[in-house]
């Protein structure tokens, strides 16, 4: 038996609507989402539960105004003050320049020592665009076609300085082996982008790279493009139809990691693109491993409640699965991203072609 990669995604004080007003309940002293040290204990938390990964949710197409940082910058705050834990934060990319997309993942993934990941995210609406004022809302056949350019030039970027490009001779004045850095002369459709990067290539190479997917479409466009594709079944029928479709769309390379809302006791009030499961800390688990069996690599729950729901996971659903012999007692120190998930090393592209 495979490995089970278990993660959470946290997003402000939770996914239930009432997460907010729950918190303050219990804590009312409790840390405002738009603060570091919220963050940071969340973060504890799922490090303590010896978690593969969090993800951090970000969008701008909320239907009303919302009280949201920027997760690229969340993570970055993050990354030291946890040793082992990935950091996969959302980007959206319809409105943002890969540049931009490429040198931020990079840079965190600096900061975590080769802990980083980007989930992409697109943005569909009318109102996302009017916030940036440039163009119309894409229509809807452009949204992944775009979005596959930008990881097709945010990766390549990644790869245009060559892992040794950094040399710092003291002797000669070089910091730089010119040499070693490419331009990436990329021209699509959307995006005319020459490189190189301004930020050396990343720890991992490439840093893992995720999306979100529930139709056919996106599960092609994760095949041409990521790493980890989140999906999200509601039963063990219609996982076994995602993962056919999803082989379907050339995606057999990717790890299959299965979306559940988990809110202990609390279900009511919470609907969702992903399964709500509201039963207790052992039922959870029976479902877990019951769809490992089926064919999924692993989970990303969603906490109902951060305040309690979180450290359940952390406290009560990772020792049954340890006892269940399907979850690691231990991290590996110095175990990057890529390594966790058992993905191969990430070769340059340039420096594979590059004549001696």
């Amino acid at each position: 038996m495979k490995p089970l990669h278990l993660g959470v995604a946290l997003d402000g004080y939770g996914w239930h609507p009432e997460a907010r007003q729950r918190t303050l309940a219990i804590d009312p002293s409790a840390e405002p989402a738009t603060s570091g040290r919220h963050w940071v204990r969340l973060a504890d938390i799922a490090e303590r539960g010896l978690l593969d990964f969090l993800t951090i949710e970000d969008t701008l197409d909320a239907g009303q105004p919302a009280v949201r940082g920027d997760a690229v910058l969340i993570a970055a705050r993050i990354a030291p003050a946890t040793r082992h834990i990935g950091l996969i934060p959302v980007a959206t990319v319809t409105h943002t320049e890969p540049f931009h997309v490429s040198k931020a993942i990079a840079t965190l993934d600096y900061v975590s020592h080769g802990r980083a990941g980007w989930q992409v995210r697109v943005s569909p609406t009318a109102r996302s665009a009017a916030l940036f004022g440039r163009r119309d809302a894409p229509a809807p056949g452009e949204l992944f076609d775009e979005a596959a350019d930008v990881v097709e030039v945010v990766r390549r970027l990644w790869d245009s300085w060559e892992d040794n490009a950094v040399i710092r001779d003291v002797s000669t004045g070089r910091y730089i082996d010119r040499d070693k850095l490419h331009y990436i002369d990329f021209a699509g459709r959307y995006f005319s982008v020459k490189g190189p990067s301004i930020t050396p290539r990343p720890p991992q190479g490439q840093p893992v790279v995720a999306a979100l997917a529930h139709t056919a479409p996106v599960y092609e466009f994760a095949a041409g493009t990521s790493d980890i594709v989140f999906v999200t079944p509601s039963d063990v029928a219609s996982l076994a139809t995602i993962l056919a479709e999803i082989d379907a769309a050339g995606g057999e390379h990717l790890r299959v990691i299965a979306d559940l809302v988990v809110g202990f006791g609390i279900d009511a009030g919470l609907t969702s693109d992903a399964l709500v499961f509201g039963g207790a800390p052992s039922e959870l688990v029976e479902l877990l491993l019951a769809w490992q069996d089926a064919g999924v690599d692993g989970f990303r729950l969603r906490p109902a409640v951060n305040a309690t729901d979180l450290p359940a996971i952390a406290d009560r659903v990772v020792p049954e699965l340890q006892r269940a012999g399907r979850f690691r007692n231990s991290y590996r120190d110095g175990e990057t991203l890529r390594q966790r998930f058992g993905l191969p090393d990430a070769v340059n592209r340039y420096a594979s072609v590059r004549v001696p």
